[in-house]
């Protein structure tokens, strides 16, 4: 290859980036869209994996794993090439998780019984801008926090069921499918304890008493993010105080001025 070629093949391939970066970051009504489409895109595969073990025993799985594999695939790359760190990005834990997930649908098989972690996609997703572009637009990022715990409960309610369904169905008097499992879990993280589906051995009561207490924690932490006073995330350039009222002028703190960006623009 010549240098002239070499150099317009470097161009394009810059260009290309920087198109990436501006679809996946920017905030223009193409990049916009370009965001909704791939957030339903995410929607859609978070209900496949949530649907898995319903799934698992029809013909046409592995056909839709695969091509949720190469969407996953696809995603990854692009979200690579839009970042100007690539080596940084790579070691982010949401991008560590998300190659787990392409894991577990590349191999289904040698991965079966950690698939249930697949819907840690729905954390990964929380922890990026696009999903919260739609409030940002509106005014409601005030919102970002309690959606962001309910995000965190509904990730930990469906793991710990994928979990229980893995390993305890059959085992467990009670768990005999997937409704079972997610009962159970429900059960448990709200300390009904109807006991009416209980895991058997000490394994099964150091489960119940995980998901007990880590139940109960997410809940508070989901009832703090909804009832306590409205909070922007602004850090004071003084004292570093991260946490200050909508409207404040000094930080409470040091006393230092502030200058907090309007929400709504």
């Amino acid at each position: 290859m010549t240098d002239k070629a070499q150099e317009t093949s470097d161009s394009t391939f810059r260009r290309f980036r920087a198109r990436l970066r501006v679809l996946y970051h920017g905030h223009s009504p193409a990049a916009l869209r370009f965001q909704l489409v791939v957030f339903l895109l995410d929607i859609a595969i978070i209900g496949f994996f949530i649907a898995t073990p319903l799934l698992r025993g029809n013909p046409s799985f592995l056909w839709i794993d695969y091509a949720v594999a190469a969407l996953l695939f696809l995603d990854i790359c692009a979200r690579a090439l839009a970042t100007s760190d690539i080596p940084r990005w790579l070691r982010q834990l949401p991008v560590i998780v998300d190659a787990f997930v392409l894991l577990t649908l590349l191999f289904p098989a040698v991965f079966a019984n950690l698939g249930f972690l697949r819907i840690m996609r729905l954390w990964t997703l929380s922890r990026t801008g696009v999903i919260w572009q739609p409030l940002r637009k509106r005014g409601l990022m005030h919102l970002r926090d309690t959606a962001r715990a309910s995000v965190n409960l509904l990730v930990f309610i469906f793991v710990v069921t994928g979990f229980v369904y893995t390993f305890f169905v059959g085992r467990s008097a009670g768990i005999d499918g997937y409704v079972d499992a997610l009962y159970f879990t429900i059960t448990a993280m709200t300390t009904t304890g109807f006991g009416d589906i209980t895991l058997p051995g000490t394994w099964g009561k150091v489960v119940s008493i995980v998901v007990m207490i880590a139940g109960i924690s997410l809940f508070v932490r989901l009832a703090q993010a909804v009832f306590r006073p409205h909070k922007v995330t602004h850090p004071c350039p003084q004292c570093g105080l991260q946490r200050h009222d909508p409207d404040a002028v000094h930080c409470k703190a040091c006393g230092h001025i502030l200058n907090i960006p309007d929400e709504g623009t």
